[in-house]
């Protein structure tokens, strides 16, 4: 188990993998065929659900289907995990986001995120966007963690766990690439003069996105490596590439 940093959230909403409900789930959705098998079979797309979850202000059930275009709100002590598409998520509770629709009923365009928190694996793809209230990220194929602080005047934190994202916060700007754990912030107003700022890594695992990305048949950065980093929001596996100009606010 990785290290990890906690800031407002509990130790059983990092390890939520570990249930066994979910690996039951997990490895049903697997020999299913995954998103595939279940669009094929008309079955639902929600792999995981613990306690009260809202889809456009129905109450959802396990065996429920949350399609682009839904809103989705989770109450409190829950935790909901689904894939559309290549896209897998784990949405924490208390959150309340919005799937946005791309080119197709299957393709997420924005994950619009207005309160909580997710931690998700998105495909090879167009581009898409994360949107807070204070930062906009655009990804690609990717692993991240993204959570919004309400009671911080909805300061958001973004962490890209591995792949680049374009980053943006106003007029700040950044370029991120990692392959383990690069992270900022979305600061509601200028800090030392910026908007986005360097954050460590809080609040999610390495663990979540090994389980997520196995659920769209993927793998993370680090199991591709063979290798992990410290783990203090700087992006860089143990072998840090040569120093080079800064792309990033940091």
């Amino acid at each position: 188990m990785t290290q990890h940093h906690l800031q407002g959230r509990r130790e059983d909403e990092v390890l939520w993998f570990r249930r066994r409900s979910f690996l039951q789930a997990a490895a049903a959705w697997t020999s299913m065929g995954g998103f595939a098998g279940a669009w094929a079979q008309r079955r639902g797309n929600v792999v995981d659900l613990r306690g009260d979850a809202l889809v456009n202000g129905q109450r959802l059930t396990p065996q429920g289907v949350i399609q682009t275009g839904d809103a989705v709100e989770t109450g409190p002590g829950s935790s909901l995990v689904f894939v559309i598409g290549n896209s897998a998520f784990q949405v924490r509770q208390n959150s309340r986001l919005v799937v946005e629709r791309g080119a197709t009923l299957n393709a997420v365009s924005v994950l619009r995120m207005l309160t909580g928190a997710v931690a998700s694996v998105w495909g090879k793809g167009s581009s898409r966007q994360i949107i807070t209230p204070t930062l906009t990220a655009g990804i690609r194929g990717t692993g991240v963690y993204t959570e919004v602080f309400p009671e911080q005047s909805f300061r958001s934190y973004f962490c890209n766990c591995y792949g680049v994202v374009e980053m943006s916060a106003g007029d700040d700007r950044a370029l991120s690439r990692a392959d383990y754990h690069q992270a900022f912030w979305g600061e509601p107003q200028p800090k030392n003069g910026r908007l986005l700022t360097p954050a460590k890594a809080i609040n999610h695992t390495d663990e979540e996105l090994e389980h997520l990305a196995q659920l769209v048949d993927q793998r993370t950065a680090w199991q591709v490596l063979g290798r992990k980093g410290a783990k203090d929001g700087d992006g860089y596996s143990q072998e840090r590439p040569a120093a080079t100009p800064s792309e990033t606010p940091r």
